[in-house]
């Protein structure tokens, strides 16, 4: 049996936790199975079990095209070209809309089932209309129709679960729960330091990390607006770039402006950093914070988690079932409002709400060493890729047996 997986980002390219999730589940499967992997980019990798060709963005014949409107198209542009080279696959995979397109194609050329995992739902995203206008209803006509069309969904968190149902005309016995997962062997606790140094991280004085997109959905803005709460005596480092929009970009840039015209210590990293730098941070922080409005299931909070990091995060999506209030971290609620639902009704509590939790952790050394190995252990019990790649070649199998 091969497996064809589809996807918008593959390393290098990659910005999200949908690729971080690609990169290591094909991988994994690899081992178990023959794996093609085709993605948006310049990729061409070659092996006995394992293959990686990229499809670059392409602009010819869509000069004119509204900006909001590109991303979707050429998208689609992509997922055609996907199509231009046989396929020769038993099942083929899509992960993000982007990719989903070409899913529906290759079911529809090929007669081979399609799987769709599910990292995010566009209906609960209406922040993304800021970013492509209404190229989001392009975006989420798409996701619909493999939805919907799917063989198999694979839902990362049980919220997530209950979210498809809710949201889409999918049978129940469809909707397959497969967590992410974590390498333990590369997210460890470190103890270099070179990353702190370059940034400008006092290595003596505790710092509070948040790693993520600018993004409406990861809550950067809560955070900042936390950080006048937060014991002056600690850092807070945001490792936070590719902004969604030029107006979050403004936001965010104006808030931390404004707070650090009257606190120090705030160490602003605006690019993504590459893997050994960013376990390198989540392994220096002493606390690790994750304020999202929407997070299906959290990634980033598994890997300071393997790297024995408290971590303090809304309750939000699928990261309860990653974090362990009082165990592993804290959960901070976040009461959202009902005609717009990715809002706190209190932004400002919701703010200070993550300063007290951050605060408690910064106060004990103790507290954030037991929490951190706790959270460690966790992680390795639960999370292996190794583990989730095995569901998912099970997957494969009963939808090509049938």
């Amino acid at each position: 049996m091969k497996a064809l997986l589809l996807t918008r980002e593959y390393p290098p390219e990659v910005y999200g936790g949908a690729g971080v999730h690609v990169d290591y589940l094909s991988r994994e499967l690899a081992k178990l199975i023959p794996v093609e992997v085709r993605t948006f980019g310049d990729q061409n990798v070659q092996t006995a079990n394992f293959a990686v060709q990229g499809f670059r963005f392409a602009e010819a014949g869509l000069e004119g095209a509204a900006e909001t409107f590109l991303p979707a198209l050429q998208a689609l542009r992509v997922c055609t070209g996907f199509l231009a080279r046989p396929i020769d696959a038993d099942v083929v995979h899509c992960h993000t809309w982007y990719a989903h397109f070409g899913g529906l194609l290759a079911k529809a050329l090929y007669g081979i089932p399609l799987v769709v995992t599910a990292h995010s739902l566009e209906p609960l995203r209406p922040w993304k209309r800021e970013q492509l206008g209404r190229g989001a209803d392009l975006s989420g006509w798409i996701e619909r129709a493999a939805l919907e069309a799917a063989d198999a969904i694979v839902a990362v968190s049980r919220e997530m679960k209950a979210d498809i149902l809710r949201l889409f005309k999918v049978q129940p016995e469809k909707v397959h729960v497969i967590h992410n997962g974590i390498d333990t062997d590369e997210y460890r606790p470190g103890s270099s330091r070179g990353g702190l140094e370059r940034y400008g991280i006092e290595p003596l004085r505790p710092y509070v990390l948040c790693v993520g997109r600018i993004s409406r959905q990861k809550g950067i803005l809560h955070l900042v607006n936390a950080i006048p709460h937060l014991d002056p005596a600690a850092q807070v480092v945001l490792c936070a770039a590719s902004p969604d929009s030029t107006d979050i970009a403004k936001e965010v840039e104006e808030a931390v402006r404004g707070v650090a015209a009257t606190r120090g210590g705030i160490v602003w990293v605006r690019q993504m950093v590459d893997r050994p730098t960013a376990i390198e941070l989540y392994s220096h922080a002493a606390v690790f914070c994750c304020p999202s409005i929407y997070e299906p299931f959290g990634i980033i909070n598994l890997e300071a988690m393997a790297c024995e990091t408290p971590v303090v995060a809304s309750a939000v999506g699928g990261i309860p079932e990653v974090v362990v209030h009082g165990e592993t971290g804290f959960l901070v609620p976040l009461e959202q409002q009902a005609e717009s639902p990715f809002e706190p009704v209190h932004p400002d509590r919701f703010s200070r709400d993550l300063a007290r939790a951050i605060n408690v952790l910064l106060a004990d050394a103790g507290l954030r060493q037991t929490m951190g190995t706790k959270g460690r252990r966790r992680a390795e019990a639960l999370f292996s890729w190794r583990a989730i790649a095995r569901q998912v070649r099970s997957l494969y199998e009963s939808l090509v047996r049938t």
